[in-house]
């Protein structure tokens, strides 16, 4: 397959082939990992320096990434957050306005409200199901709207097409966190979207071992970064975790499949379960942008919330019961995980956050549907037995 002609690419022929380079690397089917700081030129000029600058095996995983975002260009970074903190100083100037939501991933909260408050920048929240809040919150000095969607803990979506004609009749840039959905299943410039940011973490690296990020965008833009925003920072990935990120891309497909086919079945046994209070899930044909999902994603993921009914301080509870799931903060590996967003908080909280009390969040694994479900069942029987 020839990388000259990449509108006859699937995305599974990206995933499993494109930068792959086989000629360049002596025929080896994996690419090798070029573990080194610098790269010297005395004989011959071939582009590269600095690790922290660029590096062979770190342009594998980017070319994979750019193609499957259908972008011009992809920066990988040493963290989810380092690409989203990235993206935001790039349009952020001082005593500037940015738009985000109330459900964003809470340190990217923390981070609007505390880290770039330092230089005079505000934010305004907004729940962001209707454009109008956006156009609401729109000030003379917004220069960036900072999107998620779906939202990973209650999975509301935004219009991404409304939100960029918006952003862009008042030149105001847009980000996207794309993680929740993938490349796969979402692809947020084809809706007019500036910049797409992901944490590799998840579902591009799919195995638990690797931190990491990656933004997506033109090319001017992601050449500008490679110097400031990330060369500057020093937020690079080393080449270990790209060739494991590689690794992880070659199976996305497969694995985003099985994802969602359990994540359906999981979804659609708490949707019928009598001690579940709500479940949230954009999958499902009642969750209220359900249209909205259909026309702006082609698929869904693993990631469900739901609220059990009961005692929502003591929602944890269900934990000790279980044995399939662990409990952990992250989400999109291999295996099935839960966390409690909504557990422990108040009513104030609550309403700020777009949290509602008692969530509990599972990151549906690959395990047989039927374990998954035979342990949801055994937590929510705990519940039950202890009265909650």
């Amino acid at each position: 397959m020839h990388d000259d002609d990449l509108k006859s690419w699937s995305k599974e022929d990206i995933c499993a082939h494109l930068g792959d380079d086989y000629d360049r690397y002596l025929g080896a089917i994996v690419p090798p990992i070029f573990q080194n700081s610098l790269f010297t030129r005395k004989t011959k000029s071939h582009g590269y320096s600095y690790s922290r600058v660029s590096n062979p095996t770190l342009e594998v995983a980017e070319r994979k990434l750019a193609a499957l975002e259908e972008g011009e260009r992809a920066l990988l970074f040493s963290s989810g957050m380092s690409a989203i903190t990235a993206a935001i100083m790039q349009h952020a100037v001082k005593d500037c306005h940015v738009v985000a939501l109330k459900s964003v991933y809470t340190p990217v909260r923390v981070f609007l409200e505390t880290y770039m408050n330092k230089f005079g920048v505000e934010t305004t929240f907004v729940s962001g199901e209707e454009v109008r809040q956006f156009e609401e919150a729109i000030r003379p000095n917004t220069r960036l709207i900072y999107l998620e969607t779906p939202l990973s803990n209650v999975f509301t979506l935004q219009d991404l097409a409304a939100v960029a004609k918006l952003a862009k009749s008042k030149g105001i840039a847009t980000v996207v966190d794309n993680t929740w959905a993938t490349p796969l299943y979402q692809n947020p410039l084809r809706f007019g979207i500036d910049t797409v940011v992901h944490s590799a973490s998840k579902y591009l690296g799919g195995h638990s071992d690797i931190i990491g990020g990656v933004l997506i965008s033109d090319a001017a833009t992601v050449e500008q970064m490679t110097h400031r925003e990330r060369g500057m920072f020093g937020a690079v990935m080393d080449p270990h975790q790209a060739w494991l990120l590689t690794r992880g891309l070659r199976t996305l497909p497969l694995r985003m499949a099985k994802h969602q086919e359990n994540a359906r079945k999981v979804a659609a046994f708490l949707q019928e379960h009598g001690d579940v209070e709500q479940v949230f899930y954009p999958g499902l044909p009642d969750h209220p942008q359900f249209k909205l999902a259909l026309e702006q994603m082609s698929g869904c993921n693993g990631l469900i919330s739901f609220v059990p009914k009961g005692d929502k301080a003591n929602v944890a509870r269900m934990s000790r019961a279980m044995t399939c799931f662990e409990v952990g903060p992250s989400w999109g590996g291999f295996e099935s995980l839960m966390n409690f967003p909504g557990a422990g908080i108040d009513e104030e909280t609550s309403e700020r956050t777009g949290i509602p009390r008692g969530l509990v969040r599972i990151s549906v694994g690959l395990e047989s549907a039927g374990t998954i479900i035979e342990d949801l069942e055994r937590g929510l029987h705990a519940i039950r037995q202890e009265g909650l």
